[in-house]
């Protein structure tokens, strides 16, 4: 069963590495197109045979995954893509540590970046960033989930292992059906947002890059001075937009296209995350007004900066390391919340703040009426109690990894400062962070056993922690 999912992958990251290829061959990349093609060898190659014995020799019994194995399969999903990923890079001349960074980054849509000088990199190469991160963006496990049908594996289990939040629901009565309905609505945005920057004035390639990642929720370029290099308020009000389309939980897409606007407006989720990003945008735009003495570039670089911190996006139109402090802490905040449950977006996830403040205002209420009873309404529904157990146990684990990395990082000869916002872009799969992996900065700088750290860390925090985590528990192994 394993070995059935697994070649899957290898074989959907192979197929993925087909237009990198033929970019470098007709752009006559000689390095990429060896680098291509032995990357693309490796893949089919080990994954054929078991999908040619499990399609044509009728080994297609149906398999359920059990919780164990849908945890532990997403994780090797996971590792397995990123040190496939990382072959390109090899090829283009980065170091394996670096290749693996770079590849962890891409998939689990953090956008960090070890490379100093993007705009040299291989076109091909730079096509092939995108790609991870647009795939890596509604995740791997969910294509893989969409194909499983055909070899008869039942793949729920996956889905709530990978899905991002503490509620996973089907749409549709069947998995499949809801991984395809997802990857619709993701694509169809996707090219909306690469047509729409075509139109700004972007050429074709820089178009569909950037409509790849940015619809992923990851911050990769093809230039160095990132979404800035534009300098264009129609390319910055765009990927606002669709920056905050993809931090919004998909399932209410399906729900908005079968007529159900009630649900929309009966959200919490969606009501907090709106109401979060406003205040963050006014507050901050009120702000910068001051500082640039001018209320159009405020509004235009304060309600962008917000959408992009707030959904994990990372990327940036203008230097925000000379803003004022005030502004600086707002862009801190708005980085330890994230988006939604459900989306592309990582961090904490607004629900998870939402069910606590919910279960704060109960407590103080508590207080005053010591008899009386009160529950947490999510949705306008009495919400269950394990998500206010869930929610707390998720903050705990996420501030005690990021501390830690905290701590590894400052060891490392780091300054804190930097090695804070390092832990808490990777941990939040954010990207851009302040001092060393500031505006000018880049991870590059980093010993080699703090890249693998941050490698570890960036899937860890792509799959909520739990589902890494709970493998290192005695008890998982225990039949």
């Amino acid at each position: 069963m394993f070995s059935r999912v697994l070649t899957l992958l290898m074989g959907v990251i192979g197929l993925i590495m087909l237009p990198p290829l033929v970019m470098a061959i007709a752009l006559r990349e000689g390095p990429m197109i060896h680098g291509f093609i032995i990357s693309l060898s490796l893949s089919l190659g080990a994954a054929l045979p078991s999908l040619s014995y499990s399609l044509v020799a009728g080994n297609r019994k149906p398999v359920r995954l059990s919780p164990r194995d849908g945890f532990l399969l997403v994780f090797l999903t996971w590792v397995l893509a990123s040190l496939l990923g990382a072959l390109p890079f090899l090829f283009s001349g980065l170091s394996f540590t670096d290749a693996v960074f770079e590849s962890a980054a891409g998939f689990t849509t953090t956008g960090g970046s070890t490379i100093a000088d993007i705009e040299a990199l291989p076109r091909s190469l730079l096509l092939w960033r995108s790609l991870t991160h647009w795939f890596g963006g509604m995740g791997i496990v969910l294509l893989t989930v969409a194909l499983m049908p055909l070899l008869g594996v039942g793949g729920f289990q996956l889905i709530k292992a990978e899905s991002p939040g503490p509620e996973k629901e089907k749409m549709t009565p069947k998995i499949a059906a809801t991984a395809k309905f997802i990857w619709i609505v993701y694509s169809s945005l996707t090219l909306l947002l690469t047509l729409l920057y075509r139109l700004g004035g972007m050429g074709w390639f820089d178009a569909v890059c950037h409509g790849l990642s940015i619809m992923a929720g990851g911050g990769i370029s093809t230039k160095n001075a990132g979404l800035a290099y534009y300098d264009s308020a129609f390319i910055d009000g765009i990927s606002l937009v669709f920056m905050l389309l993809t931090a919004i939980n998909y399932s209410l897409y399906y729900r908005l296209l079968r007529g159900k606007f009630r649900d929309l407006a009966s959200n919490t989720e969606l009501k907090a995350f709106l109401g979060i990003f406003l205040i963050a945008a006014v507050v901050l735009s009120a702000i910068l007004a001051v500082h640039y003495g001018s209320l159009s570039l405020a509004l235009r670089y304060g309600f962008h900066q917000a959408a992009s911190i707030l959904s994990t996006t990372g990327a940036v139109i203008i230097d925000y390391e000379v803003w004022p402090q005030a502004a600086k802490a707002i862009l801190l905040v708005l980085a330890f919340i994230g988006g939604c449950s459900g989306s592309t977006a990582g961090g904490i996830k607004v629900i998870r703040y939402a069910v606590l403040f919910k279960q704060a205002g109960n407590e103080l209420r508590q207080i005053i009426y010591p008899r009386g009873i009160f529950k947490v309404q999510i949705n306008r529904k009495v919400g269950r109690k394990d998500l206010i157990y869930g929610a707390a146990g998720f903050f705990f684990l996420y501030f005690l990894v990021m501390m830690i990395t905290t701590l590894i990082t400052a060891a490392s000869g780091t300054d804190l400062f930097s090695s804070f916002s390092a832990a808490l872009s990777v941990i939040g799969n954010i990207g851009a962070g302040f001092g060393a992996v500031g505006f000018n900065g880049s991870y590059g700088g980093f010993p080699g056993y703090i890249k693998w750290l941050y490698s570890f860390v960036m899937i860890a925090g792509r799959l909520e922690l739990w589902t890494v985590f709970i493998l290192f528990m005695p008890a998982y192994w225990r039949k």
